[in-house]
Protein backbone atom coordinates (compact mmCIF):
# COMPACT_ATOMS: atom_id res chain seq x y z
CA UNK A 1 0.00 0.00 0.00
CA UNK A 2 2.85 2.40 0.82
CA UNK A 3 4.39 1.77 -2.59
CA UNK A 4 1.01 2.44 -4.21
CA UNK A 5 0.56 5.70 -2.30
CA UNK A 6 4.09 6.84 -3.14
CA UNK A 7 3.56 6.10 -6.83
CA UNK A 8 0.26 7.98 -6.90
CA UNK A 9 1.75 10.99 -5.11
CA UNK A 10 4.59 11.11 -7.67
CA UNK A 11 2.11 11.07 -10.54
CA UNK A 12 -0.02 13.72 -8.79
CA UNK A 13 2.98 16.06 -8.55
CA UNK A 14 3.62 15.73 -12.30
CA UNK A 15 -0.06 16.33 -13.10
CA UNK A 16 -0.16 19.35 -10.78
CA UNK A 17 2.91 20.85 -12.46
CA UNK A 18 1.29 20.42 -15.88
CA UNK A 19 -1.90 22.08 -14.59
CA UNK A 20 0.09 25.01 -13.18
CA UNK A 21 1.86 25.63 -16.50
CA UNK A 22 -1.34 25.28 -18.53
CA UNK A 23 -3.33 27.62 -16.28
CA UNK A 24 -0.50 30.16 -16.30
CA UNK A 25 -0.61 30.54 -20.09
CA UNK A 26 -4.42 30.33 -20.33
CA UNK A 27 -4.87 33.20 -17.88
CA UNK A 28 -2.22 35.29 -19.64
CA UNK A 29 -4.10 34.77 -22.92
CA UNK A 30 -7.33 36.17 -21.45
CA UNK A 31 -8.20 39.77 -22.38
CA UNK A 32 -7.50 42.50 -19.88
CA UNK A 33 -4.42 43.97 -18.18
CA UNK A 34 -4.18 43.91 -14.35
CA UNK A 35 -1.98 47.01 -14.40
CA UNK A 36 -4.68 48.96 -16.26
CA UNK A 37 -7.32 47.69 -13.84
CA UNK A 38 -5.30 48.81 -10.80
CA UNK A 39 -4.49 52.14 -12.43
CA UNK A 40 -8.17 52.74 -13.19
CA UNK A 41 -9.15 51.97 -9.59
CA UNK A 42 -6.46 54.36 -8.39
CA UNK A 43 -7.80 57.09 -10.67
CA UNK A 44 -4.52 57.46 -12.57
CA UNK A 45 -4.31 56.10 -16.09
CA UNK A 46 -1.15 57.72 -17.42
CA UNK A 47 1.41 55.47 -19.11
CA UNK A 48 4.18 56.17 -16.58
CA UNK A 49 2.06 55.00 -13.65
CA UNK A 50 0.93 51.89 -15.54
CA UNK A 51 4.55 51.08 -16.42
CA UNK A 52 5.52 51.46 -12.76
CA UNK A 53 2.80 49.04 -11.75
CA UNK A 54 3.94 46.50 -14.32
CA UNK A 55 7.52 46.79 -13.09
CA UNK A 56 6.48 46.55 -9.43
CA UNK A 57 4.59 43.28 -9.91
CA UNK A 58 6.91 41.78 -12.52
CA UNK A 59 4.39 42.05 -15.36
CA UNK A 60 6.95 43.71 -17.63
CA UNK A 61 9.17 40.62 -17.73
CA UNK A 62 8.96 37.99 -20.51
CA UNK A 63 6.43 35.20 -19.98
CA UNK A 64 9.08 32.46 -19.53
CA UNK A 65 10.68 34.49 -16.74
CA UNK A 66 7.29 35.06 -15.08
CA UNK A 67 6.51 31.33 -15.37
CA UNK A 68 9.86 30.31 -13.87
CA UNK A 69 9.39 32.71 -10.96
CA UNK A 70 5.88 31.44 -10.33
CA UNK A 71 6.73 27.72 -10.50
CA UNK A 72 9.75 28.30 -8.26
CA UNK A 73 7.48 29.99 -5.73
CA UNK A 74 4.96 27.13 -5.79
CA UNK A 75 7.78 24.63 -5.22
CA UNK A 76 8.50 26.49 -1.96
CA UNK A 77 4.75 26.74 -1.14
CA UNK A 78 4.68 30.44 -2.00
CA UNK A 79 1.59 31.25 -4.09
CA UNK A 80 2.65 34.83 -4.68
CA UNK A 81 1.19 38.22 -3.78
CA UNK A 82 -2.27 39.53 -4.66
CA UNK A 83 -2.10 42.71 -6.75
CA UNK A 84 -5.55 43.89 -5.75
CA UNK A 85 -5.83 42.75 -2.13
CA UNK A 86 -2.24 43.66 -1.23
CA UNK A 87 -1.93 40.43 0.73
CA UNK A 88 -0.19 37.07 0.26
CA UNK A 89 -2.32 34.74 -1.84
CA UNK A 90 -1.90 31.85 0.60
CA UNK A 91 -3.31 33.97 3.44
CA UNK A 92 -6.35 34.99 1.39
CA UNK A 93 -7.07 31.39 0.41
CA UNK A 94 -6.63 30.06 3.96
CA UNK A 95 -9.12 32.67 5.19
CA UNK A 96 -11.76 31.56 2.66
CA UNK A 97 -11.04 27.82 2.46
CA UNK A 98 -12.79 26.77 5.75
CA UNK A 99 -16.08 28.31 4.59
CA UNK A 100 -15.86 26.48 1.25
CA UNK A 101 -14.97 23.16 2.90
CA UNK A 102 -17.91 23.55 5.29
CA UNK A 103 -20.31 24.30 2.43
CA UNK A 104 -19.10 21.64 0.00
CA UNK A 105 -18.61 19.02 2.73
CA UNK A 106 -22.18 19.46 3.94
CA UNK A 107 -23.49 19.43 0.37
CA UNK A 108 -21.50 16.27 -0.36
CA UNK A 109 -22.95 14.43 2.67
CA UNK A 110 -26.49 15.56 1.77
CA UNK A 111 -26.16 14.53 -1.87
CA UNK A 112 -24.58 11.15 -1.14
CA UNK A 113 -26.99 10.21 1.67
CA UNK A 114 -30.14 11.23 -0.21
CA UNK A 115 -28.85 9.86 -3.51
CA UNK A 116 -28.11 6.39 -2.12
CA UNK A 117 -31.39 6.37 -0.16
CA UNK A 118 -33.61 7.37 -3.08
CA UNK A 119 -31.67 5.19 -5.52
CA UNK A 120 -32.16 2.16 -3.24
CA UNK A 121 -35.89 2.84 -2.90
CA UNK A 122 -36.25 3.24 -6.66
CA UNK A 123 -34.38 0.01 -7.34
CA UNK A 124 -36.41 -2.00 -4.82
CA UNK A 125 -39.67 -0.62 -6.28
CA UNK A 126 -38.57 -0.67 -9.93
CA UNK A 127 -41.48 0.02 -12.27
CA UNK A 128 -43.76 1.35 -9.52
CA UNK A 129 -45.06 4.88 -8.98
CA UNK A 130 -42.31 5.46 -6.39
CA UNK A 131 -39.63 4.62 -8.94
CA UNK A 132 -41.21 6.98 -11.46
CA UNK A 133 -41.56 9.79 -8.93
CA UNK A 134 -37.94 9.51 -7.76
CA UNK A 135 -36.70 9.41 -11.36
CA UNK A 136 -38.71 12.49 -12.34
CA UNK A 137 -37.59 14.48 -9.28
CA UNK A 138 -33.95 13.50 -9.85
CA UNK A 139 -34.09 14.57 -13.50
CA UNK A 140 -35.72 17.88 -12.57
CA UNK A 141 -33.01 18.80 -10.08
CA UNK A 142 -30.28 17.63 -12.46
CA UNK A 143 -31.62 19.67 -15.40
CA UNK A 144 -32.44 22.85 -13.44
CA UNK A 145 -29.63 25.47 -13.27
CA UNK A 146 -28.13 25.86 -9.81
CA UNK A 147 -28.48 29.64 -9.74
CA UNK A 148 -32.23 29.39 -10.51
CA UNK A 149 -32.77 26.89 -7.69
CA UNK A 150 -30.78 29.18 -5.38
CA UNK A 151 -32.83 32.25 -6.29
CA UNK A 152 -36.13 30.37 -5.90
CA UNK A 153 -35.01 29.07 -2.50
CA UNK A 154 -34.24 32.63 -1.37
CA UNK A 155 -37.62 33.91 -2.57
CA UNK A 156 -39.54 31.06 -0.93
CA UNK A 157 -37.76 30.31 2.35
CA UNK A 158 -36.31 33.75 3.09
CA UNK A 159 -38.49 36.41 1.48
CA UNK A 160 -41.95 34.77 1.64
CA UNK A 161 -41.73 32.48 4.69
CA UNK A 162 -38.88 34.23 6.53
CA UNK A 163 -37.55 30.91 7.81
CA UNK A 164 -33.89 31.20 6.81
CA UNK A 165 -31.38 34.04 6.25
CA UNK A 166 -30.83 35.02 2.64
CA UNK A 167 -27.14 35.75 2.36
CA UNK A 168 -23.80 35.52 4.09
CA UNK A 169 -21.94 33.20 6.42
CA UNK A 170 -23.24 34.62 9.71
CA UNK A 171 -25.42 37.43 11.01
CA UNK A 172 -23.58 40.74 10.70
CA UNK A 173 -23.13 42.50 14.03
CA UNK A 174 -24.73 39.71 16.09
CA UNK A 175 -21.39 38.70 17.67
CA UNK A 176 -22.64 35.25 18.61
CA UNK A 177 -20.29 32.87 20.42
CA UNK A 178 -20.26 29.18 21.22
CA UNK A 179 -23.39 27.19 20.44
CA UNK A 180 -25.32 30.28 19.35
CA UNK A 181 -22.67 30.98 16.71
CA UNK A 182 -22.84 27.38 15.47
CA UNK A 183 -26.62 27.61 15.12
CA UNK A 184 -26.33 30.93 13.28
CA UNK A 185 -23.79 29.56 10.79
CA UNK A 186 -25.94 26.42 10.40
CA UNK A 187 -28.98 28.50 9.54
CA UNK A 188 -27.01 30.35 6.85
CA UNK A 189 -25.63 27.03 5.58
CA UNK A 190 -28.93 25.21 4.96
CA UNK A 191 -29.97 26.81 1.67
CA UNK A 192 -26.61 26.91 -0.19
CA UNK A 193 -25.64 23.39 0.92
CA UNK A 194 -29.03 21.97 -0.03
CA UNK A 195 -28.95 23.73 -3.40
CA UNK A 196 -25.66 22.06 -4.33
CA UNK A 197 -26.62 18.78 -2.68
CA UNK A 198 -29.86 18.36 -4.64
CA UNK A 199 -28.04 18.69 -7.95
CA UNK A 200 -25.52 15.94 -7.17
CA UNK A 201 -28.16 13.87 -5.36
CA UNK A 202 -29.85 13.32 -8.71
CA UNK A 203 -26.66 11.81 -10.14
CA UNK A 204 -26.10 9.46 -7.20
CA UNK A 205 -29.74 8.35 -7.16
CA UNK A 206 -29.69 7.41 -10.84
CA UNK A 207 -26.32 5.68 -10.49
CA UNK A 208 -27.40 3.71 -7.41
CA UNK A 209 -30.64 2.59 -9.03
CA UNK A 210 -28.97 1.42 -12.25
CA UNK A 211 -26.16 -0.33 -10.40
CA UNK A 212 -28.51 -2.16 -8.01
CA UNK A 213 -30.72 -3.38 -10.85
CA UNK A 214 -27.63 -4.72 -12.60
CA UNK A 215 -26.29 -6.49 -9.49
CA UNK A 216 -29.70 -8.07 -8.79
CA UNK A 217 -29.38 -10.13 -11.98
CA UNK A 218 -26.03 -11.67 -11.05
CA UNK A 219 -25.65 -15.31 -10.05
CA UNK A 220 -24.48 -14.79 -6.46
CA UNK A 221 -27.72 -12.91 -5.68
CA UNK A 222 -29.77 -15.80 -7.07
CA UNK A 223 -27.70 -18.18 -4.93
CA UNK A 224 -28.37 -16.10 -1.82
CA UNK A 225 -32.11 -16.26 -2.50
CA UNK A 226 -31.92 -20.01 -3.09
CA UNK A 227 -30.23 -20.42 0.30
CA UNK A 228 -33.27 -18.81 1.93
CA UNK A 229 -31.74 -15.53 3.10
CA UNK A 230 -34.14 -12.74 3.96
CA UNK A 231 -34.70 -10.10 1.28
CA UNK A 232 -33.47 -7.27 3.54
CA UNK A 233 -30.20 -9.13 4.16
CA UNK A 234 -29.75 -9.79 0.42
CA UNK A 235 -30.44 -6.16 -0.45
CA UNK A 236 -28.08 -4.77 2.19
CA UNK A 237 -25.17 -7.22 2.21
CA UNK A 238 -25.11 -8.52 -1.34
CA UNK A 239 -26.83 -6.04 -3.66
CA UNK A 240 -26.23 -2.59 -2.14
CA UNK A 241 -22.62 -3.20 -1.09
CA UNK A 242 -21.60 -4.28 -4.59
CA UNK A 243 -23.74 -1.60 -6.23
CA UNK A 244 -21.93 1.12 -4.25
CA UNK A 245 -18.62 0.57 -6.06
CA UNK A 246 -19.41 2.81 -9.08
CA UNK A 247 -21.11 5.30 -6.74
CA UNK A 248 -17.94 5.55 -4.64
CA UNK A 249 -15.89 6.15 -7.79
CA UNK A 250 -18.22 8.91 -8.98
CA UNK A 251 -18.41 10.49 -5.51
CA UNK A 252 -14.63 10.56 -5.24
CA UNK A 253 -14.29 12.30 -8.59
CA UNK A 254 -16.96 14.88 -7.73
CA UNK A 255 -15.76 15.53 -4.17
CA UNK A 256 -12.73 17.44 -5.41
CA UNK A 257 -14.58 19.36 -8.10
CA UNK A 258 -17.14 20.52 -5.53
CA UNK A 259 -14.49 22.73 -3.90
CA UNK A 260 -13.94 24.85 -7.00
CA UNK A 261 -17.35 24.28 -8.53
CA UNK A 262 -19.42 26.25 -6.03
CA UNK A 263 -18.80 29.60 -7.74
CA UNK A 264 -22.43 30.25 -8.71
CA UNK A 265 -23.84 29.16 -5.35
CA UNK A 266 -21.31 31.15 -3.34
CA UNK A 267 -21.96 34.22 -5.50
CA UNK A 268 -25.76 34.03 -5.22
CA UNK A 269 -25.72 33.45 -1.45
CA UNK A 270 -22.73 35.80 -0.83
CA UNK A 271 -20.92 32.89 0.83
CA UNK A 272 -17.31 33.93 1.62
CA UNK A 273 -15.56 30.93 0.06
CA UNK A 274 -12.80 30.46 -2.49
CA UNK A 275 -15.34 30.08 -5.29
CA UNK A 276 -16.48 33.66 -4.78
CA UNK A 277 -12.84 34.69 -4.26
CA UNK A 278 -11.99 33.18 -7.65
CA UNK A 279 -14.83 35.10 -9.28
CA UNK A 280 -13.65 38.39 -7.73
CA UNK A 281 -10.07 37.70 -8.81
CA UNK A 282 -11.24 37.09 -12.38
CA UNK A 283 -13.08 40.42 -12.52
CA UNK A 284 -10.05 42.24 -11.09
CA UNK A 285 -7.54 40.42 -13.37
CA UNK A 286 -5.63 39.39 -10.23
CA UNK A 287 -3.43 36.77 -11.91
CA UNK A 288 -1.60 35.50 -8.82
CA UNK A 289 -4.76 35.10 -6.77
CA UNK A 290 -6.59 33.36 -9.60
CA UNK A 291 -3.70 30.98 -10.20
CA UNK A 292 -3.42 30.30 -6.47
CA UNK A 293 -7.07 29.27 -6.28
CA UNK A 294 -6.60 27.03 -9.32
CA UNK A 295 -3.58 25.35 -7.75
CA UNK A 296 -5.36 24.69 -4.45
CA UNK A 297 -8.46 23.32 -6.19
CA UNK A 298 -6.35 21.10 -8.45
CA UNK A 299 -4.35 19.77 -5.49
CA UNK A 300 -7.57 18.94 -3.64
CA UNK A 301 -8.98 17.09 -6.66
CA UNK A 302 -5.83 14.97 -6.84
CA UNK A 303 -5.94 14.34 -3.08
CA UNK A 304 -9.58 13.24 -3.22
CA UNK A 305 -8.77 10.88 -6.10
CA UNK A 306 -6.10 9.20 -3.95
CA UNK A 307 -8.50 8.96 -1.00
CA UNK A 308 -11.10 7.43 -3.31
CA UNK A 309 -8.67 4.69 -4.33
CA UNK A 310 -8.04 3.87 -0.66
CA UNK A 311 -11.75 3.84 0.18
CA UNK A 312 -12.42 1.66 -2.85
CA UNK A 313 -10.09 -0.94 -1.36
CA UNK A 314 -12.05 -0.85 1.92
CA UNK A 315 -15.42 -1.17 0.19
CA UNK A 316 -14.29 -4.14 -1.93
CA UNK A 317 -11.46 -6.15 -0.30
CA UNK A 318 -11.07 -8.15 -3.54
CA UNK A 319 -9.35 -5.15 -5.14
CA UNK A 320 -5.59 -5.20 -4.70
CA UNK A 321 -3.17 -2.28 -4.90
CA UNK A 322 -1.53 -2.60 -8.29
CA UNK A 323 1.88 -1.10 -8.93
Amino acid sequence: MLAFIGQRIGKAVIVLLAIVVLNFFLIRMAPGDPALVMAGEAGAGDKIFVAQLREKFGLDKPLPVQLYTYVKGIATFDLGFSFRQQMPVSKLILERLPATLLLTGTAFVISLALGVLFGTLAARRAGSWMDTAITVVALIFYATPLFWVALMAILLFSVEMDWLPSFGYESVGANYTGFAHMMDVGAHLIMPATTIGLFFMATYARMTRASMLEVKRLDFVKTARAKGLRDTVIQRRHVLRNALLPVVTLAGLQAGTLVGGAVLTETVFAWPGIGRLMYEALLQRDYNLLLGVFVVCSAMVLAFNLITDLIYRSVDPRIEFAS
